[in-house]
């Protein structure tokens, strides 16, 4: 049961907002905010008024039903409106508590992408190759923008490790529940018997932090430079652009060498630490979510694993919700990706009102 005082608030701030827009502000800041809370109130605002009102005429309808002057076919027409009645209330609540629910304020934020290949050797990075370009397709689908921070390739077109920024609507809601072990069970090209391998690919999806969000003092950052080269280096620079940026107080550590500028490598590198930071900082206050970076992503290794990709069945199963979708190929064309995001996100909110009651 929600507290009527609750509903009554809700009601209340409404009918408050309504009043205050229609008024009109000389601030544009704060009545967008206002506007964005109204719309959202708005959403539940018939559900609260009629869970007010399902006492009163829950009590209108027992009374006839307990009258011993009411006719029987009045008294058919009261029980079946008491229990479309009822049924009404339990949906009423069920939305009213999600409303209700404490948000996330990461989940409005963009996104930052890590995918890195795990056990496997090259199928592993071939898959890597793979995850990163489906989260491409579907962010094309959803009109998000990706744009690529640092890549190191391997052989046959494999990805060793790519990090991407992802900006658009409610990126990190969508893809937070990505992180993780990703498996792969195929044949590769190269195998003569037909064997299947697996392999494993580790996702990090991290809300991309802005300077208001985390405060990084410059006295706690070490930054080293040198010549760019070696896995990730497009080319062998002649100057030292490379950058390193260590945070001293927790360890965390980014190096960034794509491009030719220090200034711009900085810049990059800056962007990973400050997402990385923030998510740290996150997790520590909520301890429903991994303690650390480490413990989120696994270590790559094939049984940590959140999802698994059977090409031979052509079939990927979320082993978190116990979900099977047979459209292997349509899932990493971007195609059947919400669906299997609608369940997780259902299952995350039923989770999240079991914890509540």
């Amino acid at each position: 049961m929600i507290p009527i005082k609750t509903i009554e608030e809700l009601i209340k701030k409404h009918s408050l907002l309504e009043k205050e827009l229609s008024s009109g502000s000389t601030d544009k800041k704060i009545f967008a905010e206002k506007s964005k809370e109204y719309s959202d109130l708005n959403e539940i605002i018939e559900d609260a008024k009629k869970y007010i009102s399902y006492e009163d005429n829950k009590s209108d309808l027992q009374r006839i039903l307990d009258d011993k002057e009411s006719d029987d076919e009045l008294k058919i027409m009261a029980e079946t409106e008491l229990n479309d009645l009822n049924l009404e209330k339990e949906k009423n609540e069920k939305k009213l508590k999600l409303f209700l629910l404490p948000k996330d304020e990461a989940d409005k934020k963009d996104a930052i992408i890590e995918i890195r290949a795990g056990t496997g050797g090259l199928e592993a990075s071939l898959f890597a190759a793979d995850l990163f370009k489906m989260y491409e397709k579907v962010s094309h689908k959803k009109k998000w923008s990706v744009e690529l921070i640092s890549i190191s390739r391997s052989e046959a077109g494999g990805l060793k490790e790519v990090i991407a920024s992802i900006k658009g609507n409610n990126i990190y809601s969508t893809l937070k529940y990505e992180s993780g072990v990703h498996r792969v069970q195929r044949v590769p090209d190269t195998e003569t018997q037909g064997r299947v391998h697996t392999s494993a690919a580790t996702v990090a999806v991290l809300p991309e932090a802005e300077e208001v969000d985390l405060k990084i003092n410059e006295s706690d950052l070490r930054i080293d430079v040198f010549r760019a080269g070696g896995p990730g280096g497009q080319s062998v620079n002649t100057t030292d652009s490379a950058v390193r940026i260590t945070h001293i107080p927790t360890g965390l550590s980014v190096s960034q060498q794509d491009e030719k500028s220090q200034h711009k490598n900085k810049a990059k590198g800056m962007k990973i630490l400050r997402a990385r930071l923030y998510e740290l900082e996150r997790s520590r206050i909520d301890q429903e979510r991994s303690q650390d970076r480490k413990s989120k992503i696994g270590t790559g290794d094939r049984s940590e694993r959140i999802r698994t990709y059977n090409f031979p069945q052509g079939r990927v199963t979320d082993h978190r919700i116990n979900l099977t979708i047979h459209k292997l190929e349509e899932f990493l064309e971007g195609e059947a990706f919400d669906e299997m995001i609608e369940s997780l996100t259902l299952q995350a909110q039923e989770d999240s009102l079991n914890s509540l009651n």
